[in-house]
């Protein structure tokens, strides 16, 4: 092209000639490291110049580099990792402006200088225009901290990492201009999770440290308000409405609040009289909960935080309740809009009276709470023998609004609804209370948004968590047989986690009394995990092998006993927490021995392994005398901060091989990065790879793939479900609160459903979360270079010609099952300077088999571009937070 007529416009305004040389050095720089970097830099400049146009301003002629190394993710996920760098070095332009001329080599030492030098003038700049607290630029050494700074470390993220970081949690200005580089925040989140330390900036140097390395990741309230002057950082709030007009008005506005805080919010409606019900004081009768709810899915809609996403909250019930019916309808798509929610999600409070008389084929009662209010307050066999008085008094005539049905027809209602709406899901009273160590406090009436809290509340306290997860993948080392864990990282990791959520605590304030008093009373925690499905992915292990339910078994164990520990040591630092006294955690005991406890009750064996490794007796007598927090343990989602680690969300599995995602940030191309690897290794990559993005992710469906590779990377929907048990089954035993447990199901049947939840109940499972079915249909995929006319035609049929064909010799993909001639294929698009993965046969292989990056996780990500990959035709992953 004549790149002479091609002008850019600069910041200032003035305009400068394209620079093809500049371009492929920037693009240079951003492959160091990686193979064929002089190749890449030649390709991807080609693809660049046919998408200019005059007058290119040089905001725009970055995203257009960046778009272009997004279109080859799906040949080399190396392309992601370019990517990345090349929108990192965009925000350092960004954030540095005035000195933004100083990027043409992008010289590791020039910007590891411009971080510290700007450091200590971007918080006083936030400080000053009332973005951060003014403790961050009083109560810490600026020079030392900014001399800490370690920009390198940006090379650990990848593209959609950076961009979620930059659209969720990095301060703008005024004008929505990014303030911050990536190490500047997890400074400014260190700090603001130091406030309350003797010594605050060495703990900030410690928890920076931590975060940068992505060794564990603080939850996404944290992220976003930490060092700021709104220092609300909790991210679960657990609330219970009571049967009174004062406190339905008074949840709406606390459900108000706290969705400005961006906490995600569980809400019983349970106490709530049903429909029909009288009211004494005016002689009326009540509208039951459901237009109070849908009152308050309304509320969540109109709180929408900064315009990025709606509040979040789930709605609990228990299945004894007179309206229940009206509750399982309210996320159908058809009825009366106003008894439905939409913004809301729905879950089930089952006890283990239900679930004896679903075995026993037994009538199921349901009863007004205005005339069973206790009910709510009881659990366990104290709950069984309360409502058998209630039935008798309901047959003898002594009750009169109530109703009898087959306690399986209301088991088989609850599942129906569950298969075609992913609502309401199934969480488990009795085996939640049973199981608690702080059961001291009171009753726990429901879970959290995302099903993994477990806390007491009641009209005096919100009950409220603070959670972080640690990042598993960057823990192991190596791959294949020889890999390990680097348990004494692993256990730093842990401690300096509970640490920093100890201070959360303190730090964080709340607009809402009741959950300030809980918070400060309980000090409750959940240190999770994620990444499982990566590191089990790299020790080439099945989701549902034994051998991987053994991995997750011995490292939650083991984050379990360092995160009790660690809690102890704070507690003889700081004093235990205040509703310590009467505890289960007075009495010496940990999570694991609350399974006798559940069997006892229940009158039947928890079906779980009892293998234990670690010296509990030990950590016992330390826990007797005193732990800082009313619990320690809780597996969430970890959608987003699993996108900013680099790794697998929570305990899921891979959705698929290659997909397109939808978040908040974009839509993205993602591309399970072990698995290249792993095919790479096999000298298998150039030959298999269009053909995996054919098959929609699939690896069963593409020849000559060995079987033990197979089975390593089936994904959700190839997953044995029980497998999904197991892992959180294994998990649970050494948890004290839950797990945000999705399940995915091949098999529609009811039969299968009912075989399957009664088997997480039995189990020990306290909860359970989303439910995804695999879709009836399959939209037609995108393809690269396949040659469908062929497939067609049949094997006689001449190879396809022209622009974009693939090589002859490379096109021998297995047959795929006829289509509709509705549904015409389709191709993703290639320009003249283009590379598939056939053309690596000519010179420009890239394995990047020395960038450890590359292989830490399963996905990388692409938005839409100027010639967009169309993502909707590959599979979405059903979002789960």
């Amino acid at each position: 092209m004549n790149t002479v007529s091609i002008r850019v416009q600069k910041r200032d305004g003035s305009l400068v000639d394209y620079d093809g040389a500049e371009v492929a050095a920037s693009i240079a720089d951003a492959a160091r490291g990686l193979d064929d970097e002089l190749p890449r830099a030649v390709q991807l400049r080609s693809e660049v110049e046919i998408t200019l146009f005059d007058r290119i301003s040089t905001d725009q002629l970055d995203d257009a580099v960046i778009h272009v190394a997004l279109a080859n993710v799906k040949d080399d996920p190396a392309y992601d990792t370019i990517a990345a760098r090349l929108l990192t070095k965009k925000l350092y332009k960004q954030v540095f402006d005035d000195t933004h001329d100083l990027f043409g080599d992008g010289a590791p030492e020039t910007i590891r200088q411009l971080h510290v030098a700007r450091f200590p003038g971007y918080v006083e700049r936030a400080v000053s225009a009332g973005l951060l607290a003014s403790e961050l630029a009083t109560a810490f050494d600026l020079e030392v901290l900014a001399a800490a700074l370690a920009p390198e470390r940006d090379d650990l993220l990848r593209f959609i990492g950076v961009q979620t970081i930059r659209n969720r949690y990095m301060l703008t200005d005024s004008a929505r201009r990014p303030i911050e580089v990536p190490q500047f925040f997890w400074m400014r989140v260190a700090m603001g999770l130091a406030l309350n330390e003797a010594d605050p900036t060495a703990v900030a140097l410690e928890l920076y440290d931590a975060m940068s390395r992505l060794l564990y990741l603080a939850a996404g309230s944290t992220l976003v308000n930490a060092g700021t002057r709104y220092a609300q950082l909790s991210n679960c709030f657990v609330m219970q409405m009571n049967d009174e007009i004062e406190h339905i008005a008074k949840s709406v506005r606390d459900v108000m609040w706290l969705t400005k805080g961006t906490g995600g919010i569980g809400l019983s409606v349970t106490k709530l009289r049903s429909e029909g019900s009288p009211i004494r004081s005016n002689n009326t009768t009540s509208t039951g909960p459901i237009p109070f709810m849908h009152t308050i899915d309304s509320t969540l809609r109109a709180v929408s935080r900064g315009g990025k996403k709606f509040g979040a909250l789930c709605f609990y019930m228990e299945n004894w309740h007179l309206d229940f019916p009206q509750f399982l309808d309210l996320k159908q798509n058809s009825g009366d809009p106003y008894r439905r929610v939409r913004t809301a999600n729905t879950a089930v409070w089952i006890s283990d009276e239900f679930m004896a008389r679903v075995a026993a084929d037994d009538d199921w009662y349901l009863f007004d709470p205005l005339d069973v209010g206790d009910l709510v307050e009881l659990y366990g066999a104290a709950f069984s023998r309360r409502y058998a008085e209630y039935v008798a008094l309901a047959e003898a005539g002594e009750l009169s609004r109530f109703r009898k049905i087959r306690a399986r027809e209301q088991w088989k209602a609850i599942l129906v609804t569950l298969q075609t709406t992913s609502h309401p899901w199934l969480t488990w009273k009795d085996t939640i209370n049973t199981r608690a160590l702080n059961n001291n406090t009171g009753t726990i009436h429901l879970s959290n948004l995302c099903t993994e809290v477990c806390l007491p509340q009641d009209a005096d306290n919100v009950a409220v968590c603070n959670l972080a997860s640690i990042n598993l993948a960057r823990h192991l080392v190596g791959s294949g047989r020889g890999a390990r864990f680097d348990w004494d990282l692993m256990a730093r990791s842990v401690r300096t986690a509970v640490r920093q959520l100890d201070n959360l605590v303190d730090i964080t304030a709340s607009s809402v009394p009741e959950a300030e008093h809980a918070n400060r009373e309980n000090r409750a925690v959940g240190l999770g995990v994620m990444g499982y499905s990566d590191v089990i992915e790299r020790l080439g292990l099945a989701y549902d092998a034994p051998e991987a339910w053994d991995v997750i078994d011995e490292v939650v164990e083991f984050i379990s006993w360092h995160a009790i520990d660690a809690s102890c040591d704070l507690s003889r630092e700081r004093g235990p927490y205040a509703n310590f006294v009467g505890s289960r955690w007075s009495r010496g005991m940990v999570p694991f021995d609350t399974l006798d406890e559940l069997e006892a009750d229940r009158g039947v064996p928890v079906e779980v392994d009892r293998t234990a490794r670690l010296d509990w007796d030990a950590l016992r007598a330390r826990v007797r005398g005193g732990i800082r927090n009313a619990t320690l343990m809780a597996i969430a989602p970890t959608a987003s901060i699993g996108l900013v680690a680099g790794t697998t969300p929570g305990l899921d599995p891979q959705f698929s091989q290659i997909f397109s995602r939808t978040t908040s940030s974009g839509k993205f191309l993602e591309i399970n990065r072990n698995l290249v690897a792993d095919l790479k290794g096999l000298g298998l990559w150039e030959r298999v790879c269009d053909d995996l993005l054919r098959v929609q992710g699939d690896l069963s469906r593409v020849d000559g793939v060995p079987e033990s590779l197979q089975a390593t990377y089936r994904t959700s929907f190839q997953v044995d479900p029980q497998a999904y048990l197991q892992v959180a089954a294994r998990a649970q035993k050494w948890i004290d609160q839950a797990i945000s447990r999705n399940i995915y199901l091949a098999d529609r049947s009811v039969t299968a459903m009912v075989d399957l939840y009664q088997l997480a109940w039995r189990m020990g499972l306290k909860t359970t979360y989303y439910l995804h079915m695999m879709p009836r249909h399959q939209a037609e995929q995108s393809t690269v270079k396949v040659n469908k006319a062929a497939e067609i035609t049949g094997a006689g049929a001449g190879p396809r010609r022209g622009f974009g064909a693939r090589p002859a010799a490379a096109a021998s993909a297995p047959a795929t099952p006829p289509r509709a001639a509705s549904a015409p294929a389709r191709r993703l698009p290639s320009s003249p300077g283009s590379r598939s993965c056939q053309r690596h046969r000519s010179g420009w292989r890239s394995t990047a088999s020395n960038a450890p990056w590359i292989r830490r996780s399963g996905s990388s990500a692409s938005p839409a571009s100027n010639r967009p990959l169309p993502l909707s035709d590959l599979p979405t992953p059903h979002a789960s937070s």
